[in-house]
């Protein structure tokens, strides 16, 4: 016997749905899915999962040797999840070989320009893109900020900020190799520091504060911290939207000597896009573990409310 017509869906009303909604990932593939030695090839799996989400805008981290041989790896990528515009910057000599990327949809966004933020340890990308019959431009910006200097995550920080200066409107997705400040409201605590084994671990993740050695909150602090810059996606989504899922851990989901997951792997926009947030989740499905050790990101907003914000009366 079929379903009662009311929970059926016809094909126009799915096209309806994926019409009205913009879908923003944000992933850290572990060396672009081969592995943290090398060893293996996730590739054509990690591809899959993005694809799956049909995303209108990918921030990506650890694009390592996706410059070679005319950038085709990245363009490989691009091409599976749907002909994608990417942009990445050239890996620098004597820094981070791990680069980060940002790929958009043409059929939804002209480009206004790319910017790279050449930083110590490794650039920040920038596209600056206009929804088509929108007005006002978009910073888009992946970032991986340092993974062994807190330091050098403050200067990130602090740079990423630039992004909303003058009024700009703006959407960050990052691996923050650091930890959320407002601890009180997340559903993770934060790391026991003497029971961490990597005593690296612990050089590279823990800054001092009144004489003792604290988890790195300083980029989140930086970024939504006092008269915030920007909004945490997944603390608005898990706060005001009500959706707990939104604050789980998100790496390292393969690791166990450097203690429990944590929400280190973010997403922020500039305060005006939050409204039209719909839903935020962190994914670490069995499929997302054997590629990455990153959960993926993936924010929903809803398309007629971006264009309202991205169209502001004067």
């Amino acid at each position: 016997m079929p379903p009662p017509p009311s929970t059926v869906k016809t094909v126009s009303e799915e096209k309806q749905h994926v019409a009205d909604e913009l879908r923003v990932v944000c992933w850290n593939i572990e060396h672009n899915g081969r592995g943290r030695h090398g060893g293996d090839d996730h590739r054509d799996l990690a591809r899959d999962i993005l694809a799956s989400v049909e995303p209108h805008i990918v921030m990506r981290q650890e694009l390592t040797g996706a410059w070679d041989n005319g950038k085709a790896d990245l363009y490989s990528e691009a091409n599976r999840l749907g002909g994608l515009t990417p942009f990445m910057p050239a890996p620098r000599e004597g820094r981070s070989r791990n680069p980060v990327g940002v790929m958009v949809d043409p059929a939804l966004f002209f480009v206004d320009g790319v910017f790279e933020h050449d930083l110590s340890w490794k650039p920040i990308t920038n596209p600056r893109v206009r929804l088509k019959g929108c007005p006002k431009p978009l910073d888009l910006a992946s970032a991986h900020l340092c993974h062994f200097d807190p330091d050098t995550r403050a200067t990130e920080a602090r740079r990423l900020t630039t992004l909303a200066d003058n009024g700009r409107t703006a959407l960050v997705g990052m691996d923050a190799n650091s930890y959320p400040h407002q601890t009180a409201l997340e559903s993770v605590a934060l790391p026991d520091w003497d029971k961490i084994e990597d005593r690296v671990h612990y050089q590279h993740r823990t800054i001092e504060r009144d004489g003792r050695r604290v988890s790195d909150t300083r980029p989140d602090e930086i970024l939504t911290g006092g008269n915030p810059v920007f909004t945490d996606l997944g603390l608005h989504a898990g706060t005001t939207l009500g959706q707990p899922g939104a604050l789980a851990a998100t790496a390292s989901l393969k690791r166990t000597d450097q203690g429990p997951a944590q929400r280190i792997d973010r997403m922020y926009c500039t305060p005006d896009l939050a409204p039209a947030l719909i839903s935020f989740e962190a994914v670490a499905t069995d499929e997302v573990r054997e590629v990455s050790d990153h959960a993926l990101l993936v924010a929903r907003f809803d398309l007629d409310i971006l264009r309202q914000i991205l169209t502001p009366t004067r």
